[in-house]
């Protein structure tokens, strides 16, 4: 245990925390299309046109509508419009019913089409990038010249990149709410910070080496050509599992592209307050990494893929289904020792006070610290918090990880009862002009 524990300080966590910023790139040489999917999102996807319109004025914003109830096509409409005026660089894709609402990567694939026949046959797929952005995702102000850098898509090579995500509530105590549900729901939303920037950007970083890097939900960057190559006859590069991202990754990957990721940006998300939705969208992405088993052969015959890489992202796909083996096996040593202990208390007594408390003490300890450690590690590189609240923060994390045998096994019933339909999470409440808005 204390050998694997050195072996991940050093192959994830020193690597994250010698990072140095890259040189960054000339955004003008590529051309950038934003894919913003919706559905029922009045209330924030306005802000959210007006935001990547002004930030980055040579990207063109095109809206998903997947058949919203409410006013959002409304919405893009009225920007489009504005004033009289018609933007160029605003486009609307509208999806009806019984052909909307199937899944986020049915919907890209219909913004991808719509895309495709707008620029025509001459255009030139390896300049086009493709950044799919939340709602009420907000890309820093850098991310085009960023990812414009010559080891990201300045290389021709590399087929998509993911960037940084982080919470923009961090933070913030949901108003409205009792004092303890206030308290749990900012430690919530904390955690979920320091898992996205600490934890999963080191793990990102890690896969540098395998060549293995996976695509996130939002602040996902993909080359246009990357997508024509294996969009197929029915020009569908996203496919149908649940996690749409690190599908789309096993298939550029295993079709000989590169990927690429980078901490010299990032893309602000709101995280969840709420447990029941937290543990909803865990669900989701628990059942959807069941669904991308079905790879495993195509990624252990990819030729382009590395032993240590196939390892790697095989050893990713098995995570779930090792939680649901460690929720049966981990109880019975403790069951043992229960019934041994109700059998003949002084034997078992004995025993925990002639050494094998020491076994249990070194048991926890390295069980406990590849997690309790990223606390610090938060507040080394991302928020300047006191010492003994980021060893708080590090045993909070630990706890925050175990919801995760919670939703491997709530994913696996929704498996195989069928239940393969997409689950849009809502967000949280936000109060727009008097009206109760939720967010994906």
């Amino acid at each position: 245990m204390s050998v694997a524990f050195v072996t991940y300080v050093f192959v994830i966590v020193i690597p994250y925390l010698r990072r140095k910023p890259a040189p960054v790139g000339e955004p003008s040489s590529l051309e950038w299309h934003f894919f913003v999917p919706c559905r029922d999102e009045e209330a924030v996807i306005g802000d959210t046109i007006r935001y990547l319109r002004t930030t980055f004025p040579i990207a063109h914003v095109w809206v998903i509508d997947d058949d919203s109830d409410d006013s959002t096509a409304g919405v893009v409409r009225t920007l489009k419009r504005n004033g009289g005026i018609r933007d160029p660089q605003i486009h609307l894709v509208q999806r009806q019913r019984p052909y909307a609402r199937t899944g986020k990567g049915n919907a890209l694939n219909d913004a991808y089409r719509t895309l495709k026949m707008w620029m025509g046959r001459r255009a030139d797929a390896d300049r086009a990038i493709i950044v799919v952005v939340d709602a009420d995702g907000r890309p820093a102000p850098n991310c085009l010249e960023v990812c414009a850098a010559q080891h990201l898509f300045g290389n021709p090579r590399i087929g998509a990149v993911q960037v940084d995500v982080r919470m923009i509530n961090a933070g913030q105590r949901q108003p409205g709410v009792t004092w303890w549900r206030r308290a749990f729901g900012a430690g919530l939303v904390r955690m979920q910070d320091l898992e996205f920037r600490t934890a999963i950007a080191a793990i990102q970083m890690s896969r540098g080496a395998t060549g293995t890097i996976s695509m996130g939900g939002n602040g996902q960057f993909t080359r246009l050509s990357a997508l024509d190559s294996i969009a197929g006859p029915t020009g569908s590069p996203w496919r149908g599992s649940l996690l749409e991202d690190f599908e789309l990754g096993v298939h550029l990957l295993t079709a000989g592209w590169h990927t690429g990721f980078s901490l010299d940006t990032h893309v602000n998300q709101e995280a969840l307050y709420s447990l029941r939705r937290f543990l909803a969208q865990r669900t989701r992405w628990g059942q959807g990494t069941m669904q991308c088993m079905r790879y495993l052969r195509r990624i252990w015959d990819s030729d382009h893929l590395t032993t240590l890489g196939a390892a790697e992202m095989m050893y990713y796909l098995a995570q779930p289904w090792m939680q649901l083996l460690g929720t049966l096996i981990y109880p019975i040593p403790m069951a043992l020792m229960a019934y041994r202990f109700a059998v003949s208390p002084s034997e078992v007594v004995a025993w925990f006070f002639d050494g094998a408390w020491i076994l249990f003490t070194v048991y926890g300890a390295f069980g406990l610290m590849p997690f309790v450690l990223w606390g610090p590690v938060y507040r080394a590189r991302c928020e300047p918090v006191g010492f003994w609240k980021s060893i708080a923060y590090g045993f909070g994390y630990a706890l925050y990880i175990y919801t995760f045998y919670i939703t491997s096994w709530r994913a696996l019933i929704r498996l195989v009862r069928g239940n393969n339909g997409w689950t849009k999470t809502r967000r949280n409440e936000d109060r727009v002009a008097g009206k109760v808005a939720l967010d994906v």
